[in-house]
């Protein structure tokens, strides 16, 4: 594969991504009047508990000031709350409230119906090749950047 291969590979991939993006944000508007950002911050708390900023930042990729911006929100809707470290009580962590871990769980069956809905035309069998040829895709831009190689 050349690198025009690479470059057409890489378009195929932001490609769907985005357009399953999109219509998961739309969904999200329409049934939760909400956002596909606000609900990967509540995933990420969801699936590692309660996180700094920093680290919902990390998880998501995104910038802080997004974070801080989504946090705000999602506080004032009752769906995290803010509690200090017991470690280390300068450290602030947010966490699900019980109404936001209700609230992320109809998200996420609405979110995993409509993915599985765009994604049926696919095999099981093509879906596990597709997740394994894409973990082997991350792993390489992961070693890639690591080696500081995306500069080059």
């Amino acid at each position: 594969m050349n690198a025009q291969d690479s470059v057409r590979l890489s378009l195929r991939l932001l490609s769907a991504g985005r357009l399953i993006e999109r219509e998961v944000d739309a969904l999200m508007r329409a049934r939760f009047d909400s956002s596909i950002a606000r609900f990967d911050f509540l995933a990420a708390l969801e699936r590692h508990g309660a996180l700094t900023l920093g680290e919902v930042s990390r998880y998501l990729l995104v910038s802080n000031g997004n974070i801080t911006q989504l946090r705000t929100r999602l506080s004032a809707d009752g769906l995290i709350e803010t509690e200090q470290d017991e470690n280390d009580r300068r450290v602030q962590r947010v966490r699900l409230t019980r109404r936001g871990e209700s609230v992320f769980k109809r998200m996420a069956k609405a979110h995993a119906d409509r993915v599985d809905t765009l994604l049926r035309e696919l095999t099981q069998a093509d879906k596990q090749a597709l997740m394994r040829l894409l973990d082997g895709a991350r792993a390489s831009v992961s070693r890639t950047l690591t080696q500081g190689g995306a500069a080059a």
